[in-house]
């Protein structure tokens, strides 16, 4: 009798390990990564699916930043935030787009600066390629500066012909409250580039390549070199920072960082939320493209 119980109790206890394991194969095969790059061909459409068609397209360049910080700075910190919103509210990541408008840095060693022209095309193209996977709402997420009125054109010239997808254009940025958090937190003055901001969100993100023993060496304050009042010539930021530098970043620290990358990701995704819920934009831009086919028709 005690041979028959103790077989029991073995069958019993294999078939409860085996149903654990399968639960546990089964949640782990649900866990879809949010980077394109990582997902099977198969998993992907599951992602697609999961994600309701979003994916965000990190943008950087590849660019000086100051003499502390690594070329790829924006890439990294772009790729770094869209990858921790989107674990936050679920979107598919593309991997980080680096052909940005960084003309102004081609002066200085590292520096990859691409035509306009060729920016446009790329990202276009990108653009048409995602969609063509299944994400049909894209969004641009870039963490450099220099890219805004790119981005912004590029945005205004999806009208030029018909597509079956929408992009959302969004900048790095958090809520009112969180910036006047972050003001208070700053020691110094932060400066626009690899100043005491952008050097603790890197020191967040990959402290293994901020090298703050040599952000002495060089002066990143503003040389102020052109005093035109509401002018601003293709020059202004050479004329300001000759060294590519724009701030101060001894006093760079992780909880900054940290806060601020947190603050940040919440804030994207928010907006990745905002954007699997909206059904006005890819309505109105598909009554634009038909309206733009026969424009003599539109009521005035």
């Amino acid at each position: 009798m005690k041979q028959i119980i103790i077989i029991a109790a073995i069958v019993l206890g294999c078939f409860c390990c085996g149903a654990q394991n399968k639960a546990q194969n089964k949640s782990q095969n649900e866990k879809l990564s949010v980077l394109w790059t990582e997902l099977t061909g198969p998993d992907f459409a599951k992602a697609v699916e999961k994600a309701e068609g979003v994916c965000i397209i990190p943008m950087g360049v590849l660019e000086k930043h100051g003499p502390h910080l690594p070329l790829a700075t924006d890439c990294i910190l772009a790729d770094y935030l869209a990858k921790m919103a989107a674990e936050m509210e679920y979107a598919i990541v593309f991997p980080t787009f680096y052909a940005g408008q960084i003309n102004e840095a081609r002066h200085q060693p590292g520096t990859v600066a691409y035509s306009t022209e060729l920016c446009l095309k790329l990202l276009e193209e990108t653009c048409a390629e995602v969609a063509r996977n299944g994400c049909k709402k894209i969004i641009l997420f870039s963490q450099h500066g220099g890219n805004n009125a790119l981005v912004n054109l590029f945005c205004q010239s999806q009208l030029n012909s018909d597509r079956d997808y929408i992009v959302y254009e969004t900048l790095f940025g958090s809520k009112p409250e969180v910036r006047e958090r972050i003001s208070k937190m700053i020691k110094t003055y932060s400066g626009e580039h690899a100043g005491e901001e952008e050097t603790s969100e890197l020191m967040a993100a990959r402290p293994d390549l901020v090298k703050l023993d040599q952000a002495a060496t060089q002066n990143g304050e503003a040389l102020n070199r052109l005093p035109l009042e509401k002018l601003r010539p293709s020059i202004f930021w050479y004329a300001d920072y000759p060294n590519h530098f724009a701030g101060e970043p001894s006093q760079a620290n992780i909880e900054l960082g940290e806060y601020s990358n947190l603050e940040s990701a919440k804030f994207l995704a928010e907006k990745i939320k905002r954007v699997k819920e909206d059904k006005v934009g890819p309505a109105l831009q598909a009554e634009f493209f038909e309206k733009a086919t026969h424009p003599t028709d539109t009521q005035q």
